[in-house]
């Protein structure tokens, strides 16, 4: 896939997610205000923190999709990384408030009323949910976009939250069992925090520039065995940006070879492998055949080629 078309394909998701939250944002609105219930508003504001990511992530895919520059000459991909950090804050500080919210009420009591809004728009959201979900997960299989599997994350979560509403309704209105919907707002937001600091980890390892999972790094270097030009690699590092795949390596190439021949040789099999993995870009230096360069050489486990 190309570049211009993963930024398209996770445009699209973004918007998707920008347009799932407004209408969520008015149905819960309403149904808030008519149930006057906890969990309920701890589900309003956790999609109007749904609104703001998903704009943001809108906002960063496009960023990301910009072409390297004068001043960005690796591209613009840890836009989305800063996205999903942002996003990450959001949902923090949602989950802080509600469970503020949750624990008063718990102390001080409240009851629900009209719990058959909440239940009619929490089945909505539901719903509407689950398309988004789909939807997105096909996107990311494509893509591999950042911004929208955290963002993708966040509305998984959603269904639960929602189902909690719907539990914390039919606990607190119909079985009168008193406090139920300020403990399921203390839940959402816990589950909120919990969420936030799962989708932390991928974020921080793309801007510290971690190195590809070891399945990712494994396939690449299994390809690289098909040509016999790259049977001397060595000092393989790895990172990722956004949806953008660097890898850099250094290989041996005979001593008889003339810079002209190592140069066209060694030319056709990155084409070949960018042709393999699309998106990412090959870096290669050459080596004279045994040569190493112990300045700055990573440990040998992590050099060598399995």
């Amino acid at each position: 896939m190309t570049g211009p078309e993963r930024a398209r394909l996770s445009q699209r998701a973004a918007l998707a997610s920008v347009g799932m939250a407004l209408t969520l944002l008015v149905a819960k609105s309403w149904a808030a205000i008519a149930t006057d219930s906890t969990a309920m508003l701890g589900s309003l504001a956790d999609t109007g923190l749904d609104l703001i990511a998903s704009i943001v992530t809108l906002i960063g895919v496009r960023i990301a999709a910009l072409p390297a520059d004068h001043d960005h000459r690796f591209g613009h991909g840890k836009a989305e990384a800063l996205v999903a950090l942002g996003q990450v804050v959001l949902i923090t500080i949602s989950a802080l408030g509600i469970g503020w919210r949750a624990i008063d009420r718990l102390l001080h009591g409240a009851e629900t009323a009209n719990p058959e809004i909440g239940i009619g728009v929490s089945v909505f959201a539901m719903a509407g949910t689950l398309l988004l979900l789909s939807y997105q997960k096909r996107v990311i299989a494509r893509t591999g976009s950042i911004a929208i599997q955290t963002d993708n994350l966040h509305y998984a979560s959603d269904l639960y939250l929602n189902g909690a509403v719907i539990a914390a309704l039919v606990i607190d209105h119909y079985l009168k069992i008193s406090g139920a919907d300020a403990v399921f707002g203390v839940i959402i937001a816990l589950w909120l925090l919990w969420g936030a600091w799962s989708s932390a980890g991928a974020s921080v390892d793309q801007l510290m520039d971690a190195e590809w999972p070891p399945e990712k790094r494994e396939a690449f270097l299994a390809a690289c065995a098909d040509y016999p030009e790259l049977k001397g690699i060595h000092d393989v590092r790895t990172r990722t940006s956004g949806v953008h795949d660097f890898i850099q390596f250094h290989v041996w190439v005979p001593e008889d070879w003339t810079v002209r021949e190592a140069h066209d040789r060694l030319d056709r099999v990155e084409e070949a492998l960018q042709q393999r993995f699309p998106g990412t870009e090959i870096l290669l230096h050459l080596d004279p055949e045994g040569h190493t360069d112990r300045e700055g050489m990573l440990p040998h486990h992590l050099t060598e080629r399995r």
